[in-house]
This record gives structure tokens, sequence and C-alpha cells, in this order.
């Protein structure tokens, strides 16, 4: 790998859009699609959008979810022919929707099928396997370190583990002196994911559990930037200025321009989640998030946040033509 520092999938979020927006700062860092249901894709002769790679975006994974060997071993035959560098398969999603059907974080309790499961992909297909989990379901049920060696042991070539239980879901902190444990164990790279929300979370991360590679999830809602920022202070040891609240807005603009051309009225719903997401930290920003949460059309989004970078910027310029005060006019 030419970077320690990889984008997770997540669900609803890391279409070909927000990749190519994070790409642009992270031009080493391996992208994953949203995750792909194998049965359903079984049942379609057209590949679903989710599945569509830009040709310029490698490094890139198709991330497949199921609990049918044969299933995903097809579907990542399928993810190859489309252009899958690797293929990932999904064993942490806490989601009910997901597990009551046997796929995610589920297999976390049923590690003979997870380990049938990755022999059948691997036999299938001639890049590398690797596998996304969690440290177990429950705090009574953890057992990442026996799953990650079945996993080894089955032919994946690399494991991502989630320093929480599938019971935690999103709540409380990364575990992660269990991806210790499981690195220690493993000669295959493992990367750690779970609470990277800056570069000092993904350096202090690398340094306690000693693993090849942090994976940036939740970080990166409304921030395309920090995988970039990571990936860059590992390799140079600088650290890259943030990007200022109007420059948030001017990539929000961008994200909502390109998701309409991308997906048309649907891609404007989409957007809606973005935009607010990226409305955070300046002056304004909580009426401009209410208001971006109902938008309908593409004007009416660009509408709303020009008027707030027009704000931002007369503030800036407010604040440049303002004397500064003498210390003998300051009253205490």
């Amino acid at each position: 790998m030419k970077s320690r520092v990889l984008q997770s999938p997540l669900s609803g979020v890391t279409d070909l859009v927000f990749r190519r927006l994070v790409r642009r700062y992270a031009p080493d860092s391996m992208m994953y699609t949203e995750m792909v249901n194998a049965t359903g894709l079984h049942y379609v002769k057209e590949l679903p959008k989710l599945m569509e790679i830009d040709p310029h975006e490698r490094p890139i994974s198709i991330q497949l979810f199921d609990c049918r060997p044969d299933f995903l071993a097809e579907a990542a035959q399928r993810a190859v022919d489309e252009g899958a560098d690797t293929v990932d398969i999904n064993m942490g999603c806490p989601v009910n929707k997901i597990t009551k059907n046997g796929g995610g974080s589920s297999l976390l309790r049923q590690p003979e099928l997870a380990e049938a499961i990755v022999r059948s992909v691997v036999n299938a297909v001639k890049v590398p396997v690797t596998v996304k989990t969690r440290i177990g379901w429950s705090d009574q049920e953890i057992n990442a370190v026996e799953f990650a060696q079945r996993m080894q042991d089955a032919g994946a070539q690399m494991l991502t583990l989630h320093g929480r239980t599938r019971a935690q879901g999103y709540n409380g902190t990364a575990r992660w002196d269990w991806i210790t444990r499981v690195k220690a164990v493993l000669s295959i790279p493992v990367i750690a994911n779970g609470d990277i929300f800056s570069v000092d979370a993904a350096v202090r991360c690398l340094e306690e559990t000693q693993a090849d590679g942090v994976m940036c999830s939740r970080g990166t809602l409304g921030y395309p930037f920090l995988v970039g920022e990571v990936d860059h202070f590992l390799k140079t040891g600088e650290l890259r200025l943030p990007p200022t609240p109007i420059e948030r807005l001017q990539c929000a603009r961008e994200h909502l321009e390109m998701l309409w051309a991308y997906k048309g009225d649907r891609g404007i719903r989409q957007a809606r989640k973005h935009m607010t997401w990226y409305a955070k930290g300046f002056m304004g920003a909580s009426e401009l998030r209410g208001q971006l949460a109902v938008v309908e059309t593409l004007e009416q989004g660009l509408a709303l946040m020009d008027r707030a970078i027009e704000r931002l910027v007369q503030y800036n310029e407010t604040l440049q033509e303002s004397p500064i005060p003498q210390l003998s006019s300051l009253s205490y």
C-alpha cells in the first residue's frame, strides 16, 4: 500500500461522488464502495450504481455482504470484472436489517460460516480478499482474536477491526486494546478502525495498537479532507492547515452540484445530510443546517450556501478592518 490511511465504506455515503472528493486530498489511499448485497446482485443482470467505479479512482475496493458463500463468490467475480482492486467482505455492520438476515456482524457468532465465506471468495477471484469486522457481538461475546485468526487461515489478506462490539453500535469508546491483541497474533496487515476523528487520534491509535494502518469513518462525514490530512502527516510529519468554514461550504456546494449531475433529484435528497454535516462550527451554522435539511432543488441549495459564504466573507472583512485596540484603551 502507498498509504496507511483508508477511507471506510459507509452506507449511503461513499458513493462515486464522495470518493472523488476524498481522492482529491488523498491520492494514494484505498477507497471503498458502499456495501453491496450479494443475494440482490445474484438476481439482477445489470450492476447496481453502488458498484460503479471511476477508472481514475484506484486503488478501489468493492465491499460485499451476505451469509451465502456461493453468492458472495459470484458477487466477488462480478466486482473484479467491474475493476475492483480488492474485494472486502463486511462482517461488522451492526444494523438490524443486515444482521437479522445473517450478514454483517452476525457472522461473528458463526465463525465457521465466516471462514467458509472467505475461502469461497478467495477461491473465486485472483485479487486480494479482505475482511472488515468488529471485536465481538457483545461484551459477553468478544472473540476478536480467534475470529481474526480464522479469517487469516481462510485466506484473507488484510483485516480491518472496528474496536467496538455489535451491541455498542457507535456508542461509547472504541477499544483499541483489542486491536493491539489482534495485531500481535496476525501476520497479515491489520487496519485499526474506530474513533479516528483527527490526525492526532490517528497517530495515537497507530502508536497504541501498532496497526499497519487506520481507517477513517464517521470523521469524514462533511469532512472529506480527513483521510488526506492524516496521510500527509504520516508521510511528511507536517500538519495541513484545516479548511476554513468558507472552504468547507465551497466543498459542500461542489458536492451538491456533483450529486445532482450524477443522480438527479435523488441526488438532491441524498445531499441534504451531506450539506448539514458540512455546516458546522461557524456563525449561523445551526440555522443553515435547518434550511439545508429540507432543500428541494439544486438552485435552492446553492442559493443558501452562497448567502452563507457571502456572510462569512463580509464578517472576515469586518474583522480585518477593525482597528486593534491599544492596551491603554482597554477596560478591565
